[in-house]
C-alpha cells in the first residue's frame, strides 16, 4: 500500500471578538435617549398667575401684567365683549364694540398703545399687549377668523384663542 497522505487537521484559533466599540456605542444610546426623553417631556407656562402671595388675592394682589391682558369674548349675532385687566377689577370695564376699522380694530390700536408706554416706563419697551380670544359657542367660525385678521391688521403678536368661560364672563354674556 501507498502511503497515503494524512488528513490534515486545520488549526483551531482562538474567537475572539472584541466589545469595546459595542460599550462605545451602547453608551452613546443610552445617553441619546435619557436627552430626548428630557426633551420631549411636555412644558407648561404660568399665564397670568399673580406674583404676590395675598390672603385676599382680589383685594390686595396686583401684577403689572394685567395692565396688557386684554380680553375679547365673543357671541352670537357679531357681538364682541372686552375688558383689560381681570374681570373683577377691571382696568377697562366690560364694554361691547362692533367689528371692523371704527370698532375692535381703533379699540386694540389704542389699548396696545396705552400698554407700549406703560412698558416704555417700566424700562420694557417691546412689551405689547396679550389679547386672549374666548369665542363663545354659539359665535361664528367667521367672526374668530375676523378677530384673528384684526390681530394681523393691528400687529398684535401675542394673541391666544382659549374656549374656557369662568362663570363671571359667562353671566356677562348672559347679560347682554
Amino acid at each position: 500500500m501507498k502511503n497515503l497522505p494524512k488528513k490534515i487537521r486545520s488549526k483551531k484559533l482562538n474567537s475572539r471578538v472584541d466589545l469595546t466599540a459595542m460599550v462605545s456605542v451602547s453608551f452613546l444610546l443610552i445617553i441619546f435617549f435619557m436627552v430626548v426623553g428630557e426633551l420631549s417631556k411636555p412644558k407648561g407656562m404660568e399665564f397670568g398667575k399673580p406674583n404676590c402671595i395675598d390672603e385676599y388675592p382680589r383685594t390686595g394682589c396686583y401684577m403689572h401684567a394685567e395692565r396688557r391682558v386684554m380680553t375679547l369674548l365673543l357671541d352670537d349675532n357679531n357681538k364682541i365683549i372686552t375688558y383689560t385687566g381681570l374681570l373683577f377689577v377691571p382696568i377697562d370695564a366690560p364694554k361691547e364694540v362692533q367689528y371692523g376699522k371704527d370698532g375692535i380694530r381703533k379699540k386694540l390700536l389704542e389699548r396696545n398703545k396705552k400698554v407700549l408706554e406703560y412698558s416704555a416706563q417700566l424700562g420694557k419697551p417691546q412689551n405689547g399687549l396679550i389679547v386672549i380670544i374666548k369665542p363663545s359657542k354659539k359665535s361664528s367660525y367667521g367672526n374668530l377668523v375676523d378677530i384673528l385678521d384684526e390681530m394681523k391688521i393691528t400687529g398684535i403678536n401675542s394673541y391666544s384663542v382659549v374656549d374656557y368661560y369662568t362663570s363671571e364672563e359667562s353671566k356677562l354674556l348672559a347679560s347682554n
